[in-house]
């Protein structure tokens, strides 16, 4: 069993911290109720074409070439890790994490690590996830070794937890969905949550992502994979949408986010309209560790 582990290269650049805005206190919640939360989340989830955008280094789904396509549903989760976390403490935490892949059906994609270079949010520490419907994650927020999980060594080391679950789409083959082969081996995971205000939902915020998972096509140089999606989990409703970008290295990384294509498009598009916004980043290192 392996996991992949991380290390501090780069701080979060701009424009995703032009915005200030304050620190969203999670609610204190109990762990057992985690399911339920996720469940009645689902009914909130949009079922339109503004839900799902296609994933980086393919055509747009809309265009009359596109390639085919297969939908998926991905989950994030963010940490807040207590200041006196030991380095045995936090090995603990992520292993058992780790290993929550292998106690349910569904999960067809996992990367976790510690935040890279801060944020101004003081988020420590981030998992991803990927399913392949809507009730595997359900099934996965309900699981008992995955509640045990979060009751026994997470919750212990952590002050403020956030989910987050969107709907997207990537190409049709098992390396795209299952995110595997050499250039999923290693690279940059970037997590991004985005309030879009209100008004803006129905046209500027749907330019916004499109624009966004266009540029992402634009550079498959750098960017492995992209998805993007419409939040709908109640628990972290306040933020609308969730972008995950996996880059090819810390490099690819630097280089998209400092180019004046991705930097004129958030302040055009997105900056006029976006609330408030989370950004973490966590580095994929190859080299697994032998685990429990």
């Amino acid at each position: 069993m392996q996991i992949l582990h991380t290390q501090s290269l780069l701080s979060s650049p701009k424009p995703f911290n032009l915005i200030p805005f304050s620190i969203h206190k999670f609610p204190k919640f109990d762990v057992a109720d985690l399911g339920s939360h996720v469940m009645k989340a689902n009914h909130g989830l949009k079922t339109d074409n503004r839900s799902v955008i296609c994933s980086a280094t393919e055509q747009p789904s809309f265009g009359n070439d596109a390639k085919r396509k297969r939908k998926v549903v991905e989950h994030v989760c963010l940490l807040k890790g207590k200041n006196d976390l030991s380095e045995e403490q936090e090995k603990d935490m992520l292993d058992y994490l780790y290993t929550t892949q292998y106690q349910m059906r569904g999960v067809v994609s996992i990367s976790l690590g510690r935040v890279s270079g801060g944020n101004d949010d003081k988020y420590s520490h981030a998992i991803y996830m990927r399913f392949q419907r809507k009730e595997n994650l359900l099934k996965f927020y309900q699981n008992q070794f995955y509640v045990d999980v979060l009751k026994d060594h997470v919750v212990p080391y952590c002050h403020e937890i956030i989910n987050a679950d969107f709907e997207s789409e990537v190409e049709d083959d098992m390396l795209s969905i299952f995110r595997k082969g050499e250039e999923f081996n290693y690279g940059m995971e970037l997590v991004l949550l985005i309030t879009f205000g209100k008004s803006s939902l129905d046209g500027p915020a749907k330019d916004a992502l499109v624009a966004l998972s266009k540029l992402t096509m634009d550079f498959p140089s750098l960017i492995v994979q992209a998805t993007i999606g419409a939040n709908f989990n109640i628990s972290s409703a306040e933020y609308t949408h969730a972008v995950v970008i996996r880059f090819r290295s810390s490099e690819a990384f630097q280089m998209f986010m400092n180019s004046s294509e991705y930097n004129n498009m958030w302040r055009s598009k997105f900056q006029p309209i976006v609330q408030k916004h989370l950004s973490v980043h966590f580095s994929i290192d190859p080299v697994g560790t032998e685990l429990m």
